[in-house]
C-alpha cells in the first residue's frame, strides 16, 4: 500500500503547523500516512515549536516537542500528496513559487474558506483557540482520508 504524505504549512513552523502535524499524525496510522510541517519563512529553522504550542498539545496528550522548524522547499510540491496551509498569506507565499497545475492541486487551506489565526503575538488563550480549530480540521481530514481507503 502506498504511503500518503501530508504537509502542514504556516509562516514560521513553530506555532500552527507543528500543532497540525502532531494532531493529524496522532489520528492516522504511521504505516500508511506520514505527516510533516514546514514554514514559508525560515525565521526559526532548526528550532523546536513555540513553548505555548508544546504546552497546549501536551495538555491533550500530543507530544510535539521533538519537532524542528524547517522552511518549505519547492521540492515539497513533489514529496507530498496533500499540502494544507493555515492562512491565505501562506497560501499566496506557496503560489509565488510557481507550482505546476498538478502541484497546486495538492494545496488547500486547512479550514476550507476560513483561516487559522497566528497566535504568536498573543497569550496562551490564543493557542488554545488555535488548537481547537486545528483539532476539528484534522478530525475532518483524517475521516476523509480513512474513508478513501488510504
Amino acid at each position: 500500500m502506498k504511503t500518503v504524505n501530508i504537509l502542514m504549512v504556516c509562516l514560521g513552523n513553530i506555532c500552527r503547523s507543528p500543532l497540525a502535524e502532531g494532531l493529524l499524525a496522532h489520528k492516522l496510522s504511521s504505516k500508511i500516512f506520514t505527516v510533516d510541517s514546514a514554514g514559508t519563512a525560515a525565521y526559526h529553522t532548526g528550532n523546536p515549536p513555540d513553548p505555548r504550542s508544546i504546552a497546549v498539545a501536551a495538555k491533550y496528550g500530543i507530544a510535539i516537542d521533538q519537532q524542528k522548524a524547517r522552511p518549505f522547499e519547492k521540492e515539497d510540491f513533489h514529496r507530498f500528496d496533500r499540502i494544507y496551509v493555515m492562512d491565505r498569506s501562506n497560501h499566496n507565499n506557496l503560489k509565488r513559487l510557481e507550482p505546476t497545475e498538478a502541484e497546486w492541486g495538492k494545496v488547500a487551506l486547512l479550514l476550507g474558506d476560513e483561516e487559522v489565526p497566528d497566535p504568536y503575538y498573543g497569550g496562551t488563550e490564543g493557542f488554545e483557540i488555535v488548537y481547537q480549530m486545528i483539532d476539528a480540521a484534522t478530525d475532518r481530514i483524517a475521516n476523509e482520508l480513512l474513508e478513501n481507503d488510504h
